[in-house]
């Protein structure tokens, strides 16, 4: 099973399909590409898997999420591999 976690955007950089930006998954902030959500815009909530932002959630559905996965103990970190595929 694939997991895309919640996020903020924090910032966005580049355009088209270089667009990236910084998210931020409940206090851990990774680079991420923003290519897939060419509209999305800082103060946004995406979901992200493998360093890739793959669409647009609105806030309350991030909190939840993010609530749940503090919850199970699994927003401590990024797991591996998203982590590996993700621009420090």
């Amino acid at each position: 099973m694939c997991l895309a976690v919640p996020g903020k955007v924090m910032e966005v950089r580049g355009i088209e399909e270089l667009r990236s930006g910084t998210v931020d998954f409940g206090g851990v902030r990774r680079d991420v590409s923003l290519a897939f959500v060419p509209d999305v815009n800082a103060g946004e909530y995406v979901l992200v898997h493998v360093g890739f932002a793959l669409a647009r959630i609105d806030e309350q559905a991030a909190r939840e999420t993010l609530e749940a996965l503090r919850q199970i103990g699994q927003l401590e970190e990024i797991p591996p591999e998203e982590a590996r595929h993700a621009t420090p």
